[in-house]
This record gives structure tokens, sequence and C-alpha cells, in this order.
């Protein structure tokens, strides 16, 4: 009998789900201390992290957790694959945006002064350095943000954890990133229902089911944020350091790995009117909600009544 539980971690919602309900109990402890530990080495928001002390000290080499190091050098597979649109930089004009706490900690700041935003360079993240002893080097002037890749790969390890340490399959929804664990190797039977909504507590918008691999979404509707009147949002152009003016308001894809998905859906944000032919070129499946709300739909994503004829 399948079950399911929630909690919070990484300043989001995290759901874990089970096939057989014994599993729920391990399921849920595996989860929480996986994500206590990337939260420890991982968070841009704990001055005691090892990704603040590699910010503090651009230029130079810093040792790290190896953690640190697969986040790393999952942030730098997904700019890899983006040429750039996935960017792991974004620190520094994140935080000149005004984005330099927890979301939940973030206030409204009328009279905070104007700092000009800097962005990183489309290609600065050639120059970051990982050594495999375990250090970290980033170019001086910048700052590490992995909030584009970080859930979705704090999600792919929580899954690799359910398949070392459970017997049937399970799911794990880290913010919405979402990731299926196969411990037979074969896809999940039934496959999982999931829910897609642009925001947590929206009606369901889309009803897909997932039998392996990961799904992400990636908005310009959350993780928002009020400076001096301005509206933000945390979905950065890294060309420009500036919140990307969204032709497309969500989007969802789906993907091997929940990193492969979240890759997808955020290069797909950043690249606006381009994005339904680089989705289609890569062999991406997704759902595409515009700024005006209409949806499209890339591939064999499943379209409901409401969304026929709008598969590219």
């Amino acid at each position: 009998m399948a079950a399911a539980t929630t909690f919070s971690a990484l300043g989001c919602h995290v759901h874990v789900g089970v096939h057989d309900a014994a599993d729920l109990g391990p399921a849920r402890r595996l989860a929480e201390e996986v994500l206590r530990d990337v939260d420890e080495v991982c968070s841009r928001f704990r001055a005691d992290s090892d990704l603040s002390r590699v910010n503090r000290q651009p230029g130079r080499r810093v040792g790290v957790h190896p953690l640190l190091l697969e986040a790393v050098e999952a942030a730098l597979g997904a700019a890899r694959a983006t040429d750039g649109l996935v960017h792991p930089l974004l620190g520094r004009p994140l935080v000149q945006l005004g984005y330099d706490r927890d979301h939940a900690r973030l206030t409204e700041c009328p009279g905070a002064p104007v700092v000009p935003v800097t962005p990183p360079g489309p290609h600065a993240w050639r120059e970051v350095r990982l050594d495999p002893d375990g250090a970290i080097r980033i170019p001086a002037g910048t700052a590490l943000d992995l909030g584009a890749t970080g859930k979705a790969w704090a999600a792919d390890l929580v899954a690799a954890a359910f398949t070392a340490g459970l017997t049937g399959p399970a799911v794990v929804s880290v913010g919405g990133d979402l990731a299926l664990a196969t411990p037979t190797g074969r896809p999940v039977h039934p496959p999982w229902p999931v829910a897609v909504a642009e925001r947590p507590g929206d009606p369901v918008q889309a009803l897909v089911t997932l039998d392996h691999g990961g799904l992400a979404t990636s908005s310009t509707q959350v993780r928002r944020w009020t400076r001096n009147g301005v509206r933000r949002h945390h979905l950065l152009d890294p060309r420009t350091g500036q919140p990307v003016a969204g032709v497309w308001r969500t989007v969802t894809a789906t993907g091997a790995t929940c990193v492969a998905a979240n890759t997808a859906s955020t290069a797909a944000v950043v690249l606006g009117e381009q994005a339904p032919d680089w989705l289609l070129g890569h062999g991406v499946d997704a759902r595409l909600v515009a700024a005006d709300g209409t949806v499209r739909t890339v591939g064999a994503w499943p379209q409901t009544p409401r969304e026929e004829g709008t598969a590219a």
C-alpha cells in the first residue's frame, strides 16, 4: 500500500512517497539526513557552509567537503549543456538585487541603496576549478549560487539513497523538483502520478505519470521579493544579471534525472521565444506557460483537453 509524508528542508516543502508503506519511515529518515548534509555544506545563506567559505575567497583555492564538489560539478554540467544559460555564478547579482538571505526572511526594503548589478559573464563558469583532492576555486569577482540546480541535485541525491536503502520504488519532491527511485532498476509500475501547478497550493493544472527519471518546474512566480518598490524574482539571465523578462512564466520538463529536467526548464525560461525549438532539439518533453497564461506543450508531454492543439 502506498504512503507519503511531508516536511520542510532547504527552505521548501519536501514530499516523500513510497509504494510500500513499510518503507516510509526509513525513506523519511534517509531524506532528512541527506538534505541536512546538503544544507550544512551547500547553503548560500549559512555563514558556516563550505559554499559560503568559497564565496568569501573568490580567486583562491578553498578546501571543501566532497558533497560541495558533487553539487558544483552538477551545476557545471548544466552550464555545459546549455552553454552557460544555466549558470552557477549568479550569487553576486542575486545579492545585489536583494536576495541576500533565506527567502522566508526577505522583507521589503524601500530605502535600500541602489547597487549596480554585475553579471558574471556568460562563460565565467568555465573558469571554475575543481580539485578532486577536495578544493574549489571560483573566479575573482564572482560568487556561487546553486539555486538553479541545487534542489534538483538534492532530489537526485535522495533518490540515490532510496535506491540503495529501500526495497521498493519511492519518490521525492524537493520544492517541486522530483526524482524517482527504482531499486530494481526497472521502470516504476504502476507509474507515479504527479500533479503539476505553478506555485505551492495552486490548483492542479496538469497531471502526468512518471515511471523513471525526474521532473522539474522553473517559474518566475515563486521566490519573489520587492526592493525599492520593484518586484523581483530569482531566475536571472546570466548575460545581464537581471531577472528574466519572461516570455514564459513557468516551464515544467522531464528528464533522465531531476537535474537534467531542471536544466531544461531553467534554460527554457531564459531562452524565451527560442525555448520550444531548443527543447525539441534536446529531446525534452515540456509544458510551457506564457506570461498571459497560454499553455504550450513540447514533445510527448501529455495534453489535457484544454491544451489540445498546442503541442510543438
